[in-house]
């Protein structure tokens, strides 16, 4: 035997390992890939914005445009449309877009000292319409009684519930407008403004208060 192949033989029965890998084994080898991410835990969940109970995510609420005012104050107060846009027009020039607004109906008496008691609707967008009620006293060159209808413009009343608590009026704020009354009412940083058809001479002759309530109250303090 060639001596050359009796030395390789022996290696071999030694179990001394070849330090020659042919390319084609090491092409068979498997490659090494990176390891698999993890996946995500059973109850994560992406994160949103926190919605309202609308469904939408809580921001400023919307607005009412000048033309949709005027044309509600004109139908529910029974006025034409030039008087209902004197009176807004100068609301509007003064405070901005409304965000909500009452529509109702009170009932007023005075001799000196006076009450007055009130019922209506807040209307808010994208909002269902909410029940409010009123009442408060007034004191001051006040005589007679009278019952009307209400139209309440409400600035910067970005949730509902905020409406229910008491509104001083605003001395030296009331004016008559195209036969329309308006005078301010403000608490906190809401402020309130009621306009009236048909209160004459009350308008301005008294100061008070209304109480804003989720029911009737026959107490006006």
């Amino acid at each position: 035997m060639d001596r050359r192949k009796l030395l390789v033989s022996g290696l071999v029965t030694l179990g001394v390992p070849s330090l020659i890998i042919p390319s084609a084994a090491r092409a068979q080898q498997p490659t090494q890939l990176p390891p698999a991410e993890a996946p995500p835990p059973p109850n994560s969940q992406p994160a949103y914005p926190s919605a309202g109970p609308t469904g939408a995510a809580e921001g400023p609420a919307k607005t009412y445009s000048q033309d949709e005012i005027v044309n509600n104050v004109s139908d529910f107060l029974g006025v034409t449309a030039e008087a209902a846009g004197a009176a807004v027009e100068r609301l509007f020039a003064n405070n901005g877009r409304p965000t909500a607004y009452i529509a109702g109906e009170e009932g007023s008496g005075a001799f000196v000292v006076g009450l007055r008691y009130g019922r209506g609707l807040l209307y808010m967008k994208d909002r269902q319409p909410m029940e409010v009620f009123w009442q408060g006293p007034s004191a001051g060159w006040d005589f007679g009684g009278n019952a009307s209808r209400v139209f309440t413009l409400c600035y910067n009343l970005q949730v509902p519930e905020v409406i229910f608590q008491r509104y001083p009026g605003v001395e030296g704020s009331a004016y008559l407008v195209g036969g329309l009354g308006v005078n301010y009412q403000r608490a906190e940083d809401v402020t309130l403004a009621p306009i009236r058809a048909g209160v004459g001479l009350r308008l301005g002759a008294n100061i008070g208060y209304l109480a804003y309530t989720r029911k009737r109250s026959l107490i006006p303090f």
